[in-house]
């Protein structure tokens, strides 16, 4: 177990060294036209060339990035072009936001996927249709969508839910659950779907298997062969499942910041990227990064503790 988990952190930071690389070749490329993004359109050709100097920017690309890389091994991802406030200091003022959000849905979406997913999957029926309905209207119906939906009915409509902002945890947690639940019911409508669906799947494959026969002509009821065998034999799959789902969550968590005002990571990332502030972009790049590979770090590590097949695979 202790191999296979160095193995997959190696692999992910091999991951995190080769798209940041690739990232900051792509967005530092062109010193000048960073720089005059920087100053405006009307700055001279003088002033543009003396802020790419400033900016370190008439440096070779290479050389730049290796620069980064040794600010980020000191906890510096740099200073935005605009404001000079350390982008580490901006990004960890975001943080909280767009965790909160990410982290309840992704316990929701587990929680409530592997328990609908398991009853469609023993049950059949009703449910089983219920969900794969569920699972096209996800699909077929953007989250911003569906949060402006829940923004005019239950908010402006009702007045039972705040309609935007955002409240620290620390400040009023009550405060602070009530304007998470428009966006958290935004997002999980979309995801909750396709993830039980999968799960579903996964289930329903495992319960064909020899092993399932044998255990039931044994006498042994169906909770505890659901409980005890399938699920553990289904985990690496849904695990995968439910990994790829939040990767794709963070697109939507952009939108849905925007819909409902959240200050979060992914609405600094929109704003910065509208004023080609690189050094926060690049930061804002970096973050998601990172989640990406903890999510895959996790799923991975998990998915082989629960059944040892992978490991060995």
């Amino acid at each position: 177990m202790i191999g296979f988990t160095l193995r997959r952190l190696a692999s992910a930071l091999l991951l995190v060294v080769v798209v940041t690389c690739a990232t900051f070749l792509l967005i530092f490329s062109d010193g000048a036209t960073i720089a005059r993004a920087t100053l405006g359109e009307s700055a001279t050709q003088e002033a543009v060339e003396a802020k790419a100097v400033q900016l370190g920017l008439d440096q070779p690309v290479v050389t730049q990035y290796l620069d980064w890389v040794q600010g980020v091994l000191h906890g510096s991802l740099g200073n935005s072009y605009f404001t000079g406030e350390p982008v580490t200091a901006m990004l960890l003022t975001r943080l909280p936001v767009t965790l909160s959000l990410t982290v309840i849905v992704v316990l929701l979406t587990a929680l409530i996927s592997v328990l609908v997913g398991t009853l469609a999957a023993v049950r059949g029926g009703w449910l089983d249709r219920g969900l794969q309905l569920l699972a096209v209207a996800g699909a077929a119906v953007p989250g911003f969508i569906v949060a402006i939906i829940l923004v005019l009915t239950v908010a402006v409509g009702w007045g039972a839910l705040p309609a935007t902002g955002y409240v620290p945890v620390t400040t009023d947690p009550g405060g602070w659950a009530r304007s998470l639940v428009l966006p958290v019911l935004a997002i999980l409508v979309g995801s909750v779907g396709g993830a039980a669906q999968q799960f579903r799947g996964a289930i329903s494959d495992v319960l064909q298997q020899d092993f399932v026969r044998t255990l039931r002509s044994r006498g042994i009821g169906e909770f505890p062969i659901v409980a005890r065998h399938v699920l553990r034999a289904a985990a690496a799959p849904g695990l995968t499942i439910l990994s790829l789902q939040t990767i794709g969550m963070l697109g939507g968590v952009v939108l849905i910041e925007q819909v409902f005002a959240l200050p979060g990571v992914g609405d600094l990332a929109l704003e910065t990227t509208m004023r080609s502030d690189v050094p926060v972009v690049m930061g804002c790049v970096v973050f998601t990064v990172l989640v990406v590979v903890v999510v895959n770090l996790v799923a991975d590590v998990v998915g082989a503790w629960i059944n040892p097949k992978v490991r060995l695979a």
